[in-house]
Formats: C-alpha cells, structure tokens, sequence
C-alpha cells in the first residue's frame, strides 16, 4: 500500500486479495466524497440529536409546512429501468460468498446483498464482501463445501447493495485523521469496481438506502450520487436507490424524499422492523408510550397499518415501486406443525401486501421464494408491477401514524425472549454473523434492537407492567438473564455455548437494557469492540 492517496490512513491489515479492491483510485474516490461530504453528514447527525431533543420536550412530529408545495405537486420519479421493473419478490441476506450464490440462485427477482443490518462489519467481512460481490458482478463467483460446488445460473436475480448507514463510520479508515462514514466507503468501493461493468451487462449500480430520518439525508445520498457518476464518467441517473422508509421521521417526509432522489429514485420500501425500533427509540421517555409484546406489533396494528398504506399510496402517485417489509418467518426442518403455520404467516402476509397494491415484499430464506411469488402472481398476474393501482381512498394523518397501539399484553415470557432474542443476537454479532435464526425467526440487527429497546422503556414507562401487575424493572430483568442464559446453554449445548460469547453478549445486553442512558443503536458501541 505504498501507493496510497495522501491524507488516507488504513489501520487495518491489507493482504494482497483486499488490495484488489482499496486500491489507490477507489480510495481517491472515497477521499473525494469524504472531504465533500463528510461535514454535511456530522451536520445531519446533529440535528437528529436536537430532533430527538424536541421529542423528549414532547413535540410531535407532523408534515413539514414548509414542504407542502411539494407534497401538493404533480411530479414523478425518473423512469425505472427494465431490470427494476418487476420484483415481486426480494431476498436479502449479508455479503458472504455462499449467501451471495444461494439468492442470486433462488429465483427470487432481486437480491439485496447487506453490508448494513444483516452484516457484522468487521474489517474482513466488509472487504471479502466487496470481493464476494465483485465477482457476482461478473459473473465468477464460485464456492465450495464439502465437496459440493456453488456457482451462478444462467438467470440470477438484480443485484442491489445496501451500504451501513449515516450513523456508521468505518473506524478502520481515515481521511484527514477522521475516520469516513460507512456508508460512503461502501458505496465508493461498489461504485468503483462495478458501475460500468453493470452497464456493460445491461443493468447498472442500484443500491437500497437505510435509516434516513428525513429528506435532507436524501438530498446528501442525491449528491453523492451526483459527483460519483460524474467522476466515474457515466452518465447522471444511472444509479436507481430504494429507501428503506424504517424510521418513524421519515415515514412524515416519504413524498419529500421521493422527490430529492427522483432521478436516481426506485421506490421505497416498509423497512417495518426498524421502523417499530424508531418508534421505541424516538418516544422512550413519553409516560404515555408502550407497546406490547414484540410479537403482537404486526403490520395490521392501527401505526403500522397507516404506515403501510401511506407508503403504498405515496409511492405510486409517483410512479414509484412500493416494496414491502421482511417477512422474519423461516422453513422449520423438523416440526411439520410449526412448518406449515409458518409458511401460512408468510403467504398471508404477502397476499396483505399484494392485493393493498404493493409491488412486492421481502423474504429471508430460499426456500419462501415461490411461496412468496405465488401470492403476488396471483394478484398481479403477469403484470411486473402494480404501480397503476393507486390509493386515491387512503387518507392517512399525522396523527393515524402516531396511534401507537397495542399497548398490553406485556408478559413474562415477552420479557424474556426479548432477553433471549437479545442475547443469543449479540453473542452471534460478536463472533462474526449478523444474521442468525433464533426460536424459527432470521434476526438482524433491527429485530435485536426491538428487544433491547423495548425492556429499556418497560423499565422506565409507568405504563411498563406485566399482565399479572407486576412493575417491569431493572432487578426483574437483571434476575431474569442468568435464567435465560443457562437457557440459551442447554438449548444449544456447552460446545457451543463457549465459543459464541454468549456471557458476554449477556453482560452488554444487561447494560443496555438497565442503563439510564439509551444507546443510539447498539451497534455503535458493540462496533468499538471488534478487532
């Protein structure tokens, strides 16, 4: 690496294969966009701080006033290219070569390859992704197990990539002495080593967006998106990005952030897991906020409904894609009973989803594709999408989004898978794998922070008590953990039990859980311990 750009720091190892993809052109790109962008990003992350103060003073979010002419405007989004035009159903998964193999393989119409939520980011796993994913690119990707050989189809799924978020630095890279954003570096890198490769086959650099707050992010993305293309040299809107809209902010901002990104837009999508995380991290210390147990805040609840139907409508009066959320329901090998009603949660929540008029859905395993696509088939037909289908009967109001409902049942066992959950999330994060299944769900990052969260604000809320009245409180859950993790030991047995640090995802989860601090997202701190 002796010929690295001036200014760049890598204080990371960098053998030969990763320097296949820092190489000294793709850092000066992400020099470039750091040294641009960079303080626009810390000024963003500023002003969630002093949104998120406002909240705490009991200020409810609404509409922007001052963005009324373009929520009242007749405008549409760029059109979409051919390969975006029908996906009916998405899987998505991490950066890891078998995975990446598998979805592009599973018949699904595109796949969403994760450097974000589904991603632990440590060093390796970030630039093996970038390898992974170059050669999916170009179509040599290969594996292989056990004596047992992975490549491509003849036709695999579009590719999209999702880069971490605004909140995320890469704390291995330095530009100027500071360390550059995540999501930058990830996009610079993909961009680098794959734009015009995808436009020589045909399809062209499309990315899913997560964890914007408001239109102002966009805007950010929008302009990065801009001096990219530009110094690339490849023309403006090649580029197509789906926003996750999975924070309760932006989900007032939806027809705002269409409009920042409508030249390079490709819909948005109902990042629901995330988003009922928001609504607990943004409403934490309201005495007359709580939500019930985790698994009782479904997509038909009076919040998420609005939610949903807001984001479908909004989505196709722009001529947008509407995609909707993660189904977290997994096949079950060996339960026929617990198979089949697994399979029946996600055929119906895609027939929900098809016949409200969303265009397609999320799945996290293979083995849902044809589930999945059978329900929206059979609403659509051979049509690719339903973009046509406009909601000119959904009204939804500020207040529609904020009728945060239920709020009881909270029981025992609630309270305890969520310190399940917790813990057997954290200890797999830690050791490398950011999407694991536990108890027949595929948990990420969002569904971890569901269970955090919510025991942090039982603890805290009036509101916060079990069905037989006993208060939630920090002792109740600090007694419940050596409980649940003696449960987690026999569940999975001491082998491994003692390699996955389960004792000491257990120790983090107890801190969060109990503080009277609220971490912003449990990864910022659990990031400062990988090596």
């Amino acid at each position: 690496m002796s010929t690295i750009p001036a200014g760049i720091d890598i204080k990371a190892p960098v053998p030969p294969e990763f320097a296949q993809i820092l190489t000294p052109e793709a850092l000066a790109l992400v020099a470039k966009l750091h040294r641009a962008f960079e303080p626009r990003r810390q000024e963003l992350l500023a002003r969630r701080g002093v949104r998120q103060q406002e909240l705490d003073a009991g200020k409810r979010p609404d509409f922007l006033p001052e963005t009324k002419k373009i929520r009242d405007g007749d405008w549409t989004i760029a059109p979409i290219p051919k390969d975006l035009e029908c996906r009916r159903v998405e899987i998505t998964g991490p950066v890891e070569r078998k995975m990446i193999i598998n979805a592009l393989n599973s018949g699904a119409d595109a796949y969403m390859t994760d450097f974000e939520d589904s991603n632990t980011p440590n060093w390796n796993n970030q630039i093996r992704g970038q390898l992974n994913v170059r050669d999916a690119v170009r179509r040599t990707i290969s594996f292989e197990q056990g004596g047992k050989q992975y490549k491509l189809n003849e036709k695999v799924a579009t590719l999209l990539v999702r880069p971490r978020g605004w909140h995320l630095d890469e704390k291995h890279v330095f530009v100027d002495g500071k360390r550059v954003s995540g999501g930058i570096f990830d996009f610079a890198l993909f961009m680098f080593h794959n734009a015009k490769e995808l436009s020589a086959r045909g399809s062209g650099p499309y990315f899913y967006l997560p964890k914007m707050e408001s239109h102002l992010e966009a805007r950010l993305w929008n302009d990065i998106f801009c001096m990219t293309q530009d110094e690339l040299k490849i023309p403006r809107g090649s580029i197509k990005a789906t926003v996750l809209v999975e924070t309760i902010l932006a989900a007032f901002e939806m027809d705002e952030i269409l409009y920042e990104l409508r030249e390079h837009s490709a819909g948005l999508n109902a990042g629901r897991w995330d988003y009922i995380f928001s609504c607990i991290k943004k409403f934490k210390t309201d005495k007359n906020f709580c939500l019930a147990n985790r698994g009782l805040i479904t997509m038909t609840v009076p919040f998420m409904r609005a939610y949903s139907l807001l984001l479908l409508k909004t989505c196709h009066r722009r001529n947008a894609p509407a995609i909707g959320g993660m189904s977290a329901l997994i096949p079950i090998k060996n339960d026929p009973a617990a198979n089949d009603k697994a399979l029946a949660g996600v055929r119906a929540d895609k027939a929900r989803d098809a016949s409200d008029g969303y265009d397609g859905g999320w799945i996290a395993h293979p083995g849902l594709v044809q589930i999945a696509m059978d329900e929206f088939k059979r609403v659509l037909g051979d049509k690719p999408n339903q973009i046509g289908k406009q909601r000119p009967d959904v009204s939804v109001s500020g207040a529609d989004l904020l009728a945060f409902q239920p709020e009881q049942p909270i029981t025992e066992v609630g309270v305890r898978l969520n310190i399940d959950v917790g813990i057997q999330y954290l200890g797999s994060w830690l050791s490398g794998n950011g999407c694991v299944p536990i108890h027949n769900l595929m948990e990420d990052a969002a569904t971890a922070e569901i269970s955090r969260s919510q025991v942090w604000q039982w603890i805290r809320s009036p509101k916060g008590k079990l069905d037989d009245g006993r208060k939630v409180t920090a002792e109740m859950v600090r007694g419940m953990i050596p409980e649940v993790l003696e449960g987690i030991r026999q569940e999975h047995g001491d082998a491994l039990f003692n390699r996955i640090p389960y004792r000491q995802a257990a120790q983090i989860f107890e801190q969060m859980s109990t503080s009277e601090s609220f971490a912003e997202f449990l990864t910022l701190p659990l990031y400062e311990r990988l090596e």
